[in-house]
């Protein structure tokens, strides 16, 4: 039985880890997945293992995510649940770092998010009815050395999930920030000190089951061991 409201979802930045092990956990709840990155055929195994549907897409890009949500529309029907988990890394000493480098690492992390977030509120709040989970991580809330560029983009999508989530709650749109306040693990790794994606995607699950008197709008999530 579906434990959530939703039988379609999307995720954007699409990959192994976190975006991977949510994809099977909607799976397993009964949803059919759309998968999108920059490019898709990497994602052909885990589309393959789940019935997926894999599509190429610039996260950055206000064309390639309009098109990417009608083509989505097409394959599976408008998704209830869209994951956004894009990101393009850049560290280095401030005074070093390429400028180029920060503006795609904002591009992906924030302005993607931005755009993954208007076309899904287009959609979910015509029918009253959707979900917008979030990627975050340490830097959403702490800025690191050599970090400057991750940390802008990553509270950048933390100010956007709150604003989205206080502008469309109320028409019944939930959106939902999570804090990965750690390392991740790989795949089957048994490291305690690191996070299963597995148990961030039952996470992920567990939200897209509450009820509207009750959503959680932000979650962070750590290792015991982890310092905070």
């Amino acid at each position: 039985m579906n434990p959530t409201p939703y039988s379609t979802a999307l995720i954007i930045g699409a990959g192994s880890g976190i975006s991977a092990a949510a994809a099977r956990a909607f799976h397993s709840a009964g949803m059919t997945i759309a998968l999108a990155a920059r490019n898709a055929a990497k994602l052909e195994p885990l589309a393959e293992e789940l019935g997926a549907r894999a599509f190429a897409a610039d996260a950055s890009s206000p064309a390639e995510v309009e098109a990417l949500f009608a083509s989505v529309d097409a394959a599976i029907g408008v998704p209830d649940v869209v994951l956004y988990n894009a990101g393009a890394r850049a560290s280095g000493p401030v005074a070093d770092i390429d400028p180029e480098d920060v503006r795609r690492a904002l591009e992906v992390g924030a302005f993607g998010g931005f755009l993954a977030v208007q076309q899904a509120a287009r959609r979910m709040v015509p029918r009253g009815k959707g979900a917008i989970l979030l990627t975050g991580a340490s830097a959403s809330v702490k800025g690191f050395p050599l970090s400057a560029a991750f940390g802008m983009a990553k509270f950048a999508l933390r100010g956007l999930a709150q604003s989205a989530a206080r502008e469309l709650g109320p028409k019944g749109v939930h959106v939902s920030h999570f804090i990965i306040d750690g390392g991740v693990r790989p795949h089957g790794a048994t490291d305690d000190t690191r996070l299963a994606p597995e148990s961030i995607a039952s996470t992920f699950l567990h939200v897209l089951g509450q009820t509207q008197d009750a959503w959680s709008h932000e979650i962070d999530l750590r290792p015991a061991v982890e310092r905070f």
